[in-house]
């Protein structure tokens, strides 16, 4: 049983990586286009332009959120990612009680470790990751049978 797991570990990642990049760009186009109900306590507005902290926050939801769900440069995104929501937990959410479940924390939470494992677990299947990372290994063999033999 264990073995046949192991062996769908990076599809499941894979997909893991997918529904966790689109729920974090969600949020991102939510705050920033009023779309899917608008930003949250705004009755379906946006956050002000340059608004700090939430603009920047909505920004970067929407980009590394759109980059963790094509599997770009994933474990950067990630890292990103994470450090975005423990600010927000920390900065916003705990000035209000100490447990997430008190200040109403607990999506930067679960935000934030999330990203922090994607940080060491890479994109997993189905990412742009290792597309791109193929094509590396790939170019130095083609770019050296392009050469001419020197006699």
């Amino acid at each position: 049983m264990s073995a046949r797991l192991n062996s769908a570990q990076p599809y499941a990642l894979g997909l893991f990586r997918i529904v966790i990049g689109l729920l974090f760009t969600v949020h991102g186009a939510a705050s920033l286009f009023g779309v899917l109900g608008g930003a949250a306590g705004t009755h379906g507005g946006t956050v002000a332009a340059g608004n700090w902290p939430g603009w920047y926050a909505a920004v970067i939801q929407l980009v590394a959120g759109a980059l963790v769900l094509l599997g770009l440069g994933t474990r950067g995104a990630a890292l990103i990612a994470s450090g975005s929501m423990a600010f927000a937990y920390f900065d916003v959410h705990q000035q209000a009680a100490l447990w997430p479940i008190q200040n109403g924390g607990e999506l930067s939470v679960l935000f934030c470790w999330t990203f922090f494992l994607l940080i060491f677990t890479g994109s997993g299947a189905f990412g742009l990751d290792r597309v791109v990372a193929s094509r590396r290994v790939a170019s130095p063999e083609s770019e050296r049978a392009r050469e001419p033999i020197a006699a």
